[in-house]
């Protein structure tokens, strides 16, 4: 494997914008296959021999192979680790491993089921009134409990962005363009994180092409 860092991950997943954002904090160059994840293509052949069980983001870097986002986010972190995305002080930090737990486990699933009933229902099944009834409720739940957690602080996880931060902005992206963002947004503290975010260069510059 030659020692570039090439990114395997179309620009409309979240998570591949969330290694996008890492990387533009870092001043990082690479090189990114769009692997189409509306269009199946991380399930054909030569993307599964990357990723056995048909995901993006994938990155080569520094001669290594990483699956998973978190997994990416921590190695760069780990050994680019200026500006610092994770918190040097524990009890920040574990709010921030929190965050992205709960984002992963519950906030993704429920949140891009909001998105999606609007924006690409084919994606997820299609349109179901039930079905966006529950996701509403659960982003709520997820929303309220990451903004309890941060208390006074401007982040998820302290008064500097974190790695939180950039699992939770690029779903929230999709969220916002639809007619239920004004119900997520009016969670308390929501809005003003929201805000907050759109003046994060890594954000700005990472917005996927809708066009």
């Amino acid at each position: 494997m030659a020692h570039e860092t090439r990114l395997y991950g179309f620009d409309g997943s979240t998570y591949v914008r969330t290694v996008k954002m890492v990387l533009a904090d870092k001043g990082m160059e690479y090189q990114q296959d769009q692997i189409n994840v509306l269009a199946g293509e991380p399930h054909k052949p030569e993307h599964l021999a990357r990723h056995p069980f048909g995901k993006v983001p994938v990155l080569d870097i520094d001669g290594i192979r990483i699956r998973e986002t978190d997994a990416i986010c921590r190695y760069i972190e780990e050994t680019r680790p200026e500006p610092a995305l994770i918190p040097a002080d524990p009890r920040h930090r574990a709010v921030m491993n929190e965050a992205i737990s709960l984002i992963n486990s519950y906030g993704y699933g429920a949140l891009v089921g909001v998105a999606g009933y609007h924006l690409f229902p084919d994606f997820i099944g299609g349109q179901n009134e039930d079905a966006r009834a529950d996701c509403i409720a659960k982003s709520k739940t997820l929303l309220s409990l990451l903004m309890a957690n941060k208390g006074d602080a401007k982040w998820l996880a302290s008064d500097q962005p974190t790695l939180a931060d950039y699992f939770l902005a690029p779903i929230m992206f999709y969220v916002s363009l639809t007619p239920d963002a004004e119900t997520l947004l009016s969670v308390p503290g929501v809005s003003e994180w929201w805000s907050a975010m759109q003046e994060v260069a890594a954000f700005g510059s990472t917005e996927p092409d809708l066009g």
